[in-house]
């Protein structure tokens, strides 16, 4: 946890229990409310937002284990942020009490101490000690066992690495890593991403000459391996089919060394708004950002059997990013409503490919529901696509990486990176033969 600057202050803790308030009742991702928030709370320093960010994100990854220890007392922002810091954030209630925080958190912090401590920790159920809820648990265990499970869980309950990719349009991963350590930001090179490098401290990157000068994005290592699947060449057609802010679109732009034709697909403006100062940023001037108002829109028609190439990252239920987003375990899911738009989105960008082209499907989702089942189904009435095998790319791009299957899967407890989900197709000259 980022300690404050100075001894704990009764709004320090305030702020700590507001946030938490608002994120958990707000329909917006835990990241934009925090964003919003601290831009409205100008008087805080950096450590101080810090330290405030942290402990909500820690009550979020934490809950369901806060909520079994403090029972019997009402579960409210101010007893979760409590048993936070008492428990997991290394605070001593001496601190807490002499900020004044029994007010806030509606109970004495010594009852919470005592509580804490003669809890037997042993007897917690599995979904304490996997800080799961109940929703996602009751899916993952018939797939990998309580053990594998819980390892699972508690990888995705740790705060994640800060990974940035460069952009080869210009500069080196030497030069970027020079740069940024000349800064004070000391990076090591990620293992499989030829592109990446990685902290494991958060700092203003956005801040650094490397940043400013366009040399440099944050984005998952697993995140980078999706564009890399893809293959694009220099001088083809490239379509990013759901291209959210632009983070891979920028990847295939450099992969492409800006030659050809790249096209953005949205159905969200204000995403792709967000995506044209990085544009301009990354040099690339091959990109055409479409807004569409879905998967059947008139300019997706346009472009049906004239791509090589094809990027689905499709809107998912965001299990894998849990180290990130660890709000996605609270809310609701319409799990049902994911998959039907995943495979109305995998159909229609299908569609676009040359015969010979080929389509990555990605998702950051855990969950074979929105996985292997949404390509089974796929293959099942498009007989004219067949799997790539995902080792075959890997081992020609020299990415030291094995699967145990035809997909790319990775984890956090076994890579480092995202939980991601990504299946490579080609359209074949002539239908396979089942």
């Amino acid at each position: 946890m980022t300690a404050p600057a100075h001894r704990l202050h009764p709004n320090l803790l305030s702020h700590c229990v507001e946030l938490l308030q608002e994120v958990q009742l707000t329909t917006l991702p835990a990241d934009a409310r925090i964003h919003t928030y601290f831009r409205t709370q100008k008087q805080l320093g950096s450590r101080d937002r810090g330290f405030i960010a942290e402990t909500v994100y820690g009550v979020l990854r934490q809950r369901r284990l806060l909520e079994y220890l403090i029972q019997p007392f009402a579960v409210t922002p101010g007893t979760l942020v409590a048993s936070y810091l008492l428990h997991i954030g290394g605070l001593s209630a001496r601190a807490l009490e002499e900020a004044k925080f029994t007010h806030s958190a509606a109970v004495g912090v010594r009852e919470l101490v005592e509580q804490i401590r003669g809890c037997d920790k042993s007897q917690l159920p599995l979904a304490a000690r996997a800080n799961l809820p109940d929703w996602l648990l009751d899916r993952l265990l018939p797939q990998y066992g309580e053990a594998h499970t819980l390892i699972i869980a508690q990888s995705m309950n740790q705060p994640a690495s800060v990974d940035v990719r460069i952009n080869t349009l210009k500069a080196s991963r030497e030069q970027v890593a020079h740069s940024l350590e000349q800064e004070g930001y000391a990076t090591l090179a990620t293992p499989y991403s030829a592109v990446g490098l990685r902290r494991d401290k958060r700092g203003p990157l956005n801040q650094t000459s490397a940043f400013k000068n366009g040399w440099i994005e944050v984005q998952d290592e697993g995140s980078q391996l999706l564009a890399v699947l893809l293959e694009p060449q220099p001088g083809t057609q490239v379509v990013d089919f759901c291209a959210g802010a632009g983070g891979k679109t920028l990847q295939l732009g450099a992969l492409m060394q800006n030659r050809g034709s790249l096209y953005a697909l949205d159905i969200a403006e204000k995403r792709l708004q967000q995506f044209k100062p990085r544009l301009r940023r990354a040099g690339l001037d091959n990109v055409r950002s479409i807004l569409i108002r879905d998967e059947n829109d008139v300019h997706v028609k346009r472009l049906r059997g004239k791509i090589d190439r094809v990027l689905v990252d499709a809107p998912c239920s965001g299990t894998g990013t849990l180290r990130r987003n660890p709000d996605i375990k609270w809310r609701e899911i319409n799990l049902t409503a994911l998959t039907t738009t995943q495979t109305a989105i995998l159909a229609a960008a299908a569609k676009l490919l040359k015969p010979g082209g080929r389509l990555v499907y990605a998702t950051c989702s855990i969950l074979p529901d929105e996985n292997e089942q949404i390509i089974t189904a796929f293959l099942n009435t498009h007989a004219d696509f067949s799997i790539i095998p995902v080792n075959t790319i890997l081992q020609r791009l020299a990415i030291p990486l094995t699967m145990p299957s035809d997909a790319l899967r990775l984890w956090p407890h076994e890579h480092h990176t995202d939980g991601f989900f990504a299946m490579v197709l080609e359209r074949g000259l002539t239908p396979r033969q089942n």
